[in-house]
């Protein structure tokens, strides 16, 4: 069964929108942004996401399967590539964790172990733990002399918890004993909640207030009035979620990322609302447009991008549960809960 939203988005304009997403994927399975662009791990991972919840599973398989491929012996990623060659080498904290959570998304989709990508995830997750600093944050990169730099933001970090938790579920379901990546979960969903001063200041961006709750560090009351907080800042009625602060730009990724903290903060009505405000987004082939200048009345910038795309098809999942992988983002408990 496909994602599908009433009033919002139907299942043929999702299954069009997964559509204009594999039509970017190279045949030997690597997902940029566009045929051609560049591609990051973390992009391409929530690409892969909405080919498997779109009813693409062996095309999100083998998106995923093509960076493992390419993993590095730190056990990370490049920063990015284009048309398979290597353009950026750095290695970001946020692109090599956020493989465990598309190889769990997957498992939970198909039914399948997962057991084909605890390797590289564990490979991955190890280089996360390496990270980790002294405040339980995780410092978003690794220097030239492969240690970690004492930067850490707020968003990569609220993304990492939730990659250790989806990376302790996968190895879960094989039997595996990861409990040193428990314990960095803990530290870190402590450094998220409670310690704003481990973090870079960059509460201009968005995803600076939401991730929290997206990433599982916030539930409850808390969350609610986290979202509550930045709530007239970024909201713009009837277009989505600015991307800065600062700008008069609206983006679709970051208001479908909104749209599904909303729903694990059990705010169904206004998640909804998002989804459907960021829709004059959609391209004719159901792709979306990045973002929107209203300022301008211009699209900016002129792409369509797969992971703004993606974003689409995994809120309309979050919000109609119609495949098991929507729990990632909707029940913050089925991540958080101890081993059974």
């Amino acid at each position: 069964m496909l994602p599908e939203v009433p009033g919002v988005l139907g299942a043929d304009d999702v299954a069009a929108t997964v559509a204009a997403v594999a039509a970017e994927q190279g045949t030997d399975g690597m997902l940029p942004w566009w045929r051609g662009g560049q591609l990051d791990a973390w992009d391409s991972v929530e690409a892969a996401m909405a080919l498997t919840a779109g009813g693409r599973p062996d095309a999100g398989a083998a998106a995923l399967d093509w960076l493992c491929a390419r993993q590095l012996p730190s056990g990370g990623f490049p920063s990015e590539w284009r048309d398979g060659t290597v353009t950026a080498p750095g290695v970001e904290a946020n692109h090599a964790g956020y493989l465990a959570v598309g190889a769990l998304h997957h498992a939970l989709v198909t039914g399948s172990s997962g057991g084909r990508w605890l390797a590289p995830v564990t490979h991955a997750l190890d280089l996360v733990c390496r990270m980790q600093l002294s405040t339980g944050a995780v410092g978003w990169a690794l220097r030239p002399d492969d240690t970690p730099d004492d930067v850490a933001l707020l968003t990569g970090s609220s993304s990492l918890l939730q990659a250790l938790r989806c990376g302790l579920a996968l190895a879960e379901r094989a039997g595996a004993d990861r409990s040193r990546w428990r314990a960095a979960a803990g530290r870190l969903q402590e450094a998220v909640a409670t310690r704003p001063e481990a973090f870079a200041d960059r509460g201009r961006f968005s995803m600076d207030w939401y991730y929290p709750v997206l990433g599982g560090a916030l539930t409850g009351q808390d969350a609610l009035d986290r979202l509550a907080l930045s709530w007239d800042v970024f909201v713009v009625p009837g277009l989505g979620v600015r991307c800065v602060a600062d700008r008069p730009w609206v983006t679709g990724a970051e208001t479908c990322e909104l749209a599904m903290a909303l729903a694990a903060a059990g705010q169904v009505d206004a998640a909804t609302e998002q989804l459907a405000a960021m829709q004059h987004l959609r391209a004719e082939d159901g792709g979306y447009w990045t973002g929107y200048v209203y300022a301008d009345d211009a699209v900016w910038p002129v792409e369509r991008t797969t992971w703004t795309a993606a974003a689409v098809v995994l809120a309309a999942d979050a919000l109609s549960g119609a495949t098991p992988g929507a729990a990632l983002f909707t029940d913050p408990a089925f991540l958080a809960a101890e081993p059974r």
